[in-house]
């Protein structure tokens, strides 16, 4: 079975092919970069510029799948979670041609696709896991006991690490997208000069708050500007290094935490933050002094993508589920913990 896998659930418009027998066969990613000059994303300009580059990448993804080949023969598309606009645009061409080629269609969870997204490594890890979803609007600590099976052990209170980043990255005028940003400034940031707190660590739970983290930043911003209201250049550099420092272990604390709590010994980082070098360094030594091991995507499929899409959408149509209905419906909310085992419908 070939999948077409569409994303499109906020300002990544993604598409790729997989097939149950040889893999990934194609995929290929649209960043949109109209919201670089409002520091965020725009919701209405997102479901504009999905409207404007999704059908031209699809046909561009079945060409770099099967060049002259059949339609696939099946189409996921993201349901949700994400935003509505963006989520309704995707959703309405993935089943517009499921109907046009006749071939079965299926919503997936967009959270799924990135717990997920590691299996299509050459060295997945195995069930059971837990998983740190982290990423521009979720923070999640998972115990994942089996495709399909999730419990949710942790949250953020308030904003999600991917948040803090771009919000922190647009007060200190490093652009956007956040993460990258502040991650390439901490880089040169001088170690020690600002420690900042460490949220939520000093008491039990594995709930996430960066809310707090965030205000720390900016006050501590405020008391270097100048007399013009400017940071000198290696302030901003030496507080974001201090911010991603504070960001990550946190993380990582927490995610130790979530590994004994559900007596686990391999932890699964997805979404867009697993990208920053700096978790990766200390998760790698951490999970290595605790006996467990770490698994990642690659870095082009921790941000949103299409592949992971189509991965999830071959796992759930592969065992029997189908949207029968030529209706549909996104959710731009949508728990993980709701969705069935994967292999329940068969």
């Amino acid at each position: 079975m070939r999948v077409l896998g569409i994303e499109s659930s906020c300002d990544d418009t993604g598409v790729g092919v997989y097939d149950g027998e040889r893999g990934l066969l194609a995929h290929r990613l649209a960043s949109q970069t109209v919201h670089e000059i409002f520091g965020g994303v725009v919701p209405e300009l997102a479901a504009r510029d999905h409207i404007r580059l999704l059908l031209p990448l699809v046909r561009r993804v079945l060409e770099d799948a099967e060049p002259g080949g059949p339609p696939p023969d099946a189409v996921a598309y993201t349901r949700g979670p994400g935003l509505a606009g963006a989520l309704l645009v995707g959703a309405s061409v993935g089943r517009s041609l499921a109907w046009a080629w006749g071939v079965p269609a299926l919503g997936v969870h967009h959270m799924e696709g990135h717990l997920l997204a590691p299996l299509l490594e050459a060295d997945p890890p195995e069930f059971p896991f837990v998983a740190l979803l982290v990423s521009g609007g979720h923070t999640q600590l998972v115990d994942v006991a089996a495709p399909g099976r999730y419990r949710i052990l942790g949250a953020t209170l308030d904003d999600a690490a991917g948040e803090a980043f771009d919000k922190t990255a647009k007060l200190l005028g490093l652009g956007f997208p956040g993460g990258p940003a502040v991650a390439k400034a901490a880089a040169d940031g001088r170690a020690g000069r600002f420690r900042f707190p460490r949220p939520m660590l000093d008491r039990p739970g594995l709930e996430f708050s960066f809310s707090g983290l965030k205000t720390h930043t900016l006050i501590v911003a405020n008391e270097h500007r100048d007399a013009e209201g400017r940071l000198d250049s290696q302030t901003v550099c030496d507080i974001a290094r201090a911010f991603e420092e504070a960001a990550v272990e946190t993380l990582c604390v927490k995610s130790l935490r979530a590994l004994e709590a559900a007596g686990r010994t391999r932890l699964v980082v997805a979404g867009g933050v697993g990208a920053n070098r700096s978790l990766r360094a200390l998760l790698d030594a951490r999970t290595t002094d605790a006996g467990c091991r770490v698994y990642y995507s690659r870095l082009e499929f921790c941000t949103d993508n299409g592949a992971m899409i189509a991965f999830a959408g071959y796992l759930r149509l592969a065992a029997g589920e189908r949207l029968e209905s030529g209706s549909f419906e996104v959710m731009p909310r949508w728990s993980l913990e709701s969705l069935p085992p994967i292999g329940s419908a068969a």
